[in-house]
């Protein structure tokens, strides 16, 4: 068997009743949703469990309720005795992998991502800013349409996900005339139902508020790899602050991620967290990988009697 990497979701991934069975069956994770109520002051493992759906779905509450639901999934796994060779995040799942990677504690993360998400939420009161997933087109083709004069610093790549998915942000005008483009060259244009330009120029006052949030944290050295959203490489403790500053309006180099843990050797995916988005997105870039979820009472059981035979 080959190493393991521990993967985190990122915004989208949440659902109602994430987290519910690991809190009733695990006191590890039963502990991390009781630390994130007491520190929040609020109540936000009974909006994971319950919701309703459309709280639930507001940035300021979903990136905390990941988080805490992915941090409740990496704190099973550990007292069962698995451990991860790399970690790595998509987006805010960065800010998991910082946990994972001893890099910083849970209460610290949940208050960097509790301004984290108040800032992304309030970068764009207007609405003008949105974001749309791009299916069928490579790097260079989308490329190519990005550089048309009508999208030149409007419109820009945010998220490489995988082989022909990539997603794009920017002002809304812009992205209208970005799915024309893109429907002419053979691809597909898929709205995201998203409440700002994320990844992308427009949150660069956003980052730069969250700089000062950052200047402040003590990041500790790391205990295993953490690969970085904007390099797709291994990032220092002393590179973090200005790493987590640059990937708000920087590009989620998720499918380089994924193609530098297979060049180092991972053969197995551990998504730590609500969801298997990430999962599917692995698949597409290779089919020769051992992929596992913690969404479910099921699926730690899966991971569990897989991995404590090898």
């Amino acid at each position: 068997m080959g190493k393991i990497a521990f993967v985190f979701p990122g915004q989208g991934s949440q659902y109602l009743g994430m987290g519910k069975e690991l809190f009733q069956n695990y006191p590890s994770a039963e502990r991390v949703f009781a630390e994130a109520d007491h520190i929040l002051g609020r109540d936000l493992s009974g909006l994971c469990f319950n919701g309703p759906e459309e709280l639930l779905k507001k940035t300021e509450n979903c990136q905390l309720a990941i988080l805490t639901t992915s941090i409740a999934a990496l704190q099973v796994l550990k007292a069962e005795g698995i451990e991860p060779d790399f970690v790595a995040g998509h987006s805010l799942g960065e800010y998991s992998a910082l946990v994972a990677a001893g890099a910083l504690d849970f209460a610290t993360t949940l208050s960097l991502v509790a301004k984290r998400a108040q800032l992304m939420a309030g970068a764009d009161p207007e609405g003008k800013g949105g974001m749309a997933a791009v299916l069928g087109l490579d790097r260079d083709s989308l490329t190519t349409c990005l550089k048309h004069e009508a999208l030149s610093r409007m419109v820009f790549a945010a998220n490489f996900n995988s082989p022909g998915q990539i997603v794009i942000s920017g002002e809304k005008k812009a992205l209208l005339k970005a799915k024309d483009l893109v429907e002419a060259n053979g691809g597909k244009f898929i709205d995201l139902p998203v409440s700002g330009a994320f990844h992308s120029q427009f949150m660069r006052e956003a980052a730069d508020l969250f700089q000062k949030e950052l200047a402040a944290v003590n990041f500790q050295e790391q205990e295993v790899p953490l690969i970085s959203n904007v390099t797709a490489h291994p990032v220092n403790s002393w590179q973090l602050s200005e790493e987590l500053y640059r990937q708000l309006f920087s590009s989620v180099l998720w499918e380089d991620t994924i193609n530098y843990l297979l060049t180092a050797g991972v053969d197995t995916f551990i998504e730590v967290g609500p969801g298997k988005v990430l999962s599917g997105l692995t698949k597409k870039i290779s089919r020769q990988v051992n992929l596992y979820q913690t969404q479910d009472l099921n699926s730690i059981k899966k991971i569990l009697e897989i991995l404590n035979k090898v």
